[in-house]
């Protein structure tokens, strides 16, 4: 992936700082499709943005979303959970997922074709990915990899325009298991292209390299590269 390159993007989110990566490809001068990728509770990181070269690789223009602002990198679980529980379920969490989203579209670094647009989210991500799609945005498909599904933002009815994929950890216990009917069921009244796919024997952060805590969150290798197809299936699909 040598032909992959990542580069900080600011952009504002109601009049304040805020920086995300950029990563595309360098060699390609067409327009491609765009993901917003929100990333776990640890923010945007390099982690983050190597991640997503596997993601541009596959022929996307991605932006790692900044979910917190400039200068708000938490260095450990108490810090990014105190970022986290001051953005999730709060109008902080669409605006910032939208201002991702219109920075990818308009920003000239790399083309993108704006018609063409995801959103794909882990952990703490997976919640605001399903987020941006229940507010109305415009865009092709939302992902969550193991996310927690429930929400407390008062949607209008039938206003989802993408297509919903859910990467679930069937063991994992930081996803109560009863939001998954709830979910369903909130998806079949609204009348939405939805998927949800639950992975045997796997628990929370299961594509996360660096998660080691057995039982709870820990990577799964063999179940991210399922998750990953299935992904790479719907995108094909919607774009």
């Amino acid at each position: 992936m040598s032909n992959i390159q990542s580069s900080i993007l600011s952009y504002t989110v109601d009049n304040a700082p805020f920086e995300g990566y950029l990563v595309y490809a360098t060699d390609n001068n067409a327009a491609q499709p765009g993901v917003v990728i929100a990333p776990n509770w640890m923010g945007a990181t390099a982690d983050a943005a190597e991640q997503a070269k596997a993601i541009a690789a596959k022929g996307y223009v991605v932006l790692v979303a900044d979910l917190y602002g400039q200068g708000q990198r938490p260095t450990n679980g108490e810090e990014a959970g105190a970022l986290m529980m001051a953005v999730k379920d709060t109008p902080a969490e669409v605006a910032r997922m939208q201002a991702a989203l219109d920075a990818l579209r308009t920003q000239t670094i790399a083309p993108v074709n704006a018609d063409k647009v995801a959103a794909v989210g882990f952990c703490f991500g997976g919640h605001c990915a399903l987020e941006l799609a229940r507010s109305g945005a415009d865009i092709k498909a939302a992902a969550s990899f193991h996310g927690t599904l429930d929400t407390k933002g008062a949607y209008d009815d039938n206003v989802i325009q993408a297509s919903l994929l859910v990467l679930d950890g069937a063991a994992d216990p930081l996803v109560p298991r009863e939001q998954l009917a709830a979910f369903a069921n909130e998806m079949n009244s609204k009348g939405v292209d939805w998927q949800l796919v639950s992975f045997a024997g796997a628990v929370h952060s299961f594509t996360d390299p660096k998660a080691d805590n057995a039982g709870v969150s820990q990577y799964h290798p063999e179940v991210t590269q399922r998750a990953f197809k299935r992904l790479y299936q719907l995108l094909d699909e919607v774009f």
